[in-house]
């Protein structure tokens, strides 16, 4: 079994400095604190990038991005690990699930607490993603997924829930595809990618994220066509609402031909066109918003930048958020 290994920094590379903790382990240096790798998988190391995944930018991601396709090309290999910071992790996944869509598994992992901490986590969610790596290739089975404390979430379903406990990450919506323990990897449900691929890879299109509330104005919308956006994504409340000023200034927005996305702060559900109103959901399917389903407003906000990058009419960009073909996943992802 052969599992190519990309480290990108985070906290399970990271040692603590006079100016704050930072990367600065490679990652041979991470494989060298899990000898029982050896009797899993032949592993090679590349080092992709060295940064804590808050400053992840967009040339970052393309550029892992690129080498996981190019791995997931090459018949030799039968996994890839990426080692990440947990902060953009969920984003990282879900990107690449997106513009790699690989046949081969991916698995992100990281840690909570640096290798020169007590107790440090990185090893072990280290040693878990190989081993779902290869019971996951064992299955003929691809797709990008995140590993953390026993667990393997779906790119589609994971979030980062807690700041800095060990078991940071759950699955909205779908449980977990897989758990793993002493006796192996146990899955749960389909190993698999569960969303659709748009073909294309570049984040280069702005997009800004404006998060509904009580009180929120459209000052912010305004704001950002000045800065001219070239689309938008409303993190609405309940269902996908929003207030009075906020859906005013979203419907010129689009009027002015900015798409607009809608999502909502709750972890759970879908957002769909319920209430009408002044901001409801309803009034803003009127006004041409596009409903995101239970795409978080991170991935709402990548997917956003992706068809952007693809497509150059309307229809398309909205189409790329429509739910595909409930006989090719067990339920309505995006």
């Amino acid at each position: 079994m052969n599992v190519t290994l990309l480290s990108t920094g985070g906290t399970i590379a990271s040692t603590e400095a006079e100016t704050g903790a930072k990367p600065t382990r490679t990652g041979a240096q991470l494989l060298e604190s899990i000898p029982e790798l050896e009797s899993i998988a032949t592993l090679s190391v590349e080092d992709v990038a060295r940064v804590p995944s808050y400053e992840m930018d967009g040339e970052t991601l393309e550029s892992i991005g690129e080498r996981v396709t190019e791995l997931d090309a090459e018949p030799a290999v039968d996994a890839v690990v990426v080692t990440h910071g947990t902060d953009t992790m969920e984003e990282t996944a879900y990107y690449l699930d997106v513009t790699a869509h690989p046949a081969t598994p991916v698995v992100l992992t990281g840690a909570q607490r640096r290798p020169d901490e007590v107790s440090p986590d990185g090893p072990a969610n280290l040693l878990t993603a190989v081993r779902a790596g290869r019971a996951f290739a064992e299955r003929d089975a691809g797709g990008t997924f995140v590993a953390f404390d026993g667990t393997i979430h779906g790119a589609r379903a994971v979030t980062k829930t807690h700041t800095s406990a060990l078991d940071a990450f759950r699955s909205r919506t779908a449980g977990p595809v897989a758990t793993v323990d002493r006796a192996g990897v146990a899955v749960h449900r389909p190993p698999r990618s569960e969303t659709r691929s748009i073909d294309a890879t570049s984040l280069a299109a702005t997009v800004f994220t404006i998060t509904s509330g009580s009180a929120v104005t459209g000052d912010l919308v305004g704001a950002a066509l000045d800065r001219d956006a070239d689309g938008l994504v409303v993190e609405g409340t309940g269902l996908g609402n929003a207030t009075a000023g906020l859906a005013d200034a979203v419907r010129e927005a689009i009027d002015s031909g900015v798409p607009v996305v809608v999502t909502s702060r709750c972890l759970e559900g879908r957002v769909t066109p319920v209430y009408g109103g002044d901001g409801g959901g309803e009034r803003l399917r009127e006004y041409g918003a596009i409903f995101a389903g239970d795409l978080s407003a991170q991935q709402a906000r990548l997917r956003l930048a992706l068809a952007l990058a693809a497509f150059d009419d309307a229809a398309a960009i909205r189409e790329s958020f429509a739910a595909p073909d409930r006989s090719s996943f067990p339920d309505d992802y995006t």
